[in-house]
């Protein structure tokens, strides 16, 4: 195709050369460029594509998209490369370039999907196989993108991002649209709207979940105020928003929304409401029920515990319903719902429960523990450990919370890195031991597994936390095959 064809966006200027020129691909990674390429100088936290552009240059790459057109101009003399032969295109922002020129390079493939982009602290992840449940169950074909896994029709491709490069997020909406999928569910992070991930297309839906402080550090977002401006992004570039009005920071996420509005939640305002929500047990599986007005009006029942899986429908509900689902469905495939290492129940007795989660900071171990309480089990047995290399503060915090909320803290090796498990396990204990709850220690996590189920009593809650769907163990940074739920059920045989 030609330069021009993928200049279809205006904020950009020709500093040296022409658009006349054929483009065979699209980089933005250095060491992929070569002959036929358009290079894109990404600005990122470690690494700025300006500083490679002389081997890009020396590769055979005659397109370059730069923020600075001076270094480009020296990289050409470094380079020793014919000016007349190189083209440079400047731009304000070479990451909203890079979405533009994506969508552009695969044929703006967003057009032909319907496009949802969930965002929020929690409730992404399962929302979004919730949504693509309820759809494919009644007949429309729907692709996913998100924290675990990207779904392509049968093909499922390991996550690294919560949300991917605008270049890759372009490549799986083509390769969507190739495969006969008619929508996408994604979840969309802040980091994605604030890197413009995203850009290069507007969402058909975008869904608001909830808030809570996460991701403030040096590498993600200054402050709070940054992290919620970057969220309410995305009901800048949307055609209809659906919110959580229940959420505290709702006000704040829709100032200046320029989409279409439709809300959810408990509130009697709100377009979709939820009421009379029982907890149950039944058979080791643990659950709740709902009734659902406004909108629509029918009873809900979903195998995942807590009043977040309450949200986490009402959300999916919300979603579905404009695409003329039907009740019946919609009840049909919540009851079906399973989302890998997300609350996910597993079956080993009906006289106790079994849940593994992601649950990995003192936060989310909090909300946890706290909506299982409300279950009122016999006892309730908490399993961890903690990531090495990572902050100790995250260890006392899990440990003090665990020991004060759970019956029993079963504390664990998680993934060690380049920390040995007996000096991260001694951290967590620290913090347990200021709570004061009984605990014991088993390094070996399959070891700790088989010590919580075989110790079961009737009526126990067993959660065990922090690796969710991952299905490794890293080690002296080799990964080592380690699944939570294939452990738990290998346990199963000791009973």
């Amino acid at each position: 195709m030609l330069l021009s064809e993928l200049l279809d966006f205006s904020d950009y200027e020709i500093v040296l050369g022409n658009d006349e020129k054929e483009v065979d691909s699209l980089v933005y990674d250095f060491r992929k460029a070569g002959p036929g390429s358009v290079f894109v100088a990404i600005v990122g936290a470690k690494s700025d594509g300006h500083a490679f552009l002389s081997q890009v240059l020396s590769a055979g790459t005659r397109i370059v998209v730069v923020e600075r057109e001076e270094d480009a101009f020296n990289s050409i003399k470094d380079a020793g490369v014919n000016e007349e032969e190189v083209t440079i295109i400047k731009v304000k922002n070479t990451r909203a370039a890079l979405a533009c020129l994506s969508a552009a390079f695969f044929g703006h493939p967003a057009n032909e999907l319907k496009t949802i982009g969930i965002t929020g602290t929690k409730g992404k992840t399962t929302t979004t196989y919730m949504v693509k449940s309820i759809l494919e169950n009644s007949g429309i074909k729907t692709g996913l993108i998100g924290t675990i896994e990207t779904i392509i029709g049968n093909k499922k491709i390991p996550s690294v991002n919560t949300t991917p490069e605008s270049y890759v997020v372009q490549q799986y909406f083509r390769e969507m649209v190739d495969a006969g999928i008619k929508c996408v569910v994604m979840e969309v992070s802040s980091q994605a709207l604030k890197l413009q991930r995203v850009d290069g297309f507007t969402f058909d839906y975008g869904i608001f979940t909830n808030l809570s402080p996460d991701h403030i550090g040096p590498a993600e977002h200054e402050n709070f105020e940054e992290y919620l401006q970057c969220k309410s992004l995305l009901f800048k570039q949307c055609k209809l928003g659906i919110f959580n009005m229940d959420d505290p920071h709702f006000n704040e996420i829709t100032e200046g929304h320029t989409c279409e509005m439709q809300t959810y939640g408990f509130n009697e305002n709100a377009d979709l409401r939820a009421c009379d929500v029982n907890l149950f047990n039944e058979g080791g599986s643990l659950g709740v029920k709902y009734k659902l007005s406004g909108a629509l009006n029918m009873d809900v029942k979903i195998d995942i515990p807590g009043k977040f899986s309450v949200y986490n429908s009402l959300t999916a509900i919300s979603i579905c319903e404009h695409f003329g689902v039907s009740k019946e469905d919609i009840t049909k495939s919540l009851q079906d719902i399973h989302v890998r290492g997300r609350v996910q129940m597993v079956k080993i007795s009906d006289k106790f429960s079994v849940m593994v989660d992601y649950a990995h900071n003192a936060m989310s171990l909090e909300s946890l523990l706290s909506t299982l309480r409300e279950y009122k089990p016999k006892r309730l047995v908490c399993l961890f450990g903690c990531g090495g290399n990572r902050s100790r503060d995250r260890r006392f915090e899990m440990g003090e919370i665990s020991s004060k909320m759970a019956d029993l803290t079963i504390v664990t090796s998680d993934n060690p890195r380049f920390e040995k498990p007996e000096d991260i396990i001694a951290d967590i204990v620290t913090g347990v031991e200021r709570g004061g709850g009984e605990y014991v220690t088993i390094i070996d996590r399959k070891e700790a597994i088989e010590y919580a189920i075989k110790n079961a009593l009737p009526g126990d809650v067993i959660v065990v936390a922090g690796k969710g769907h991952e299905d490794y163990q890293e080690i002296e940074g080799v990964k080592h095959h380690m699944d939570d739920v294939e452990l738990c059920l290998g346990a199963k045989e000791l009973l």
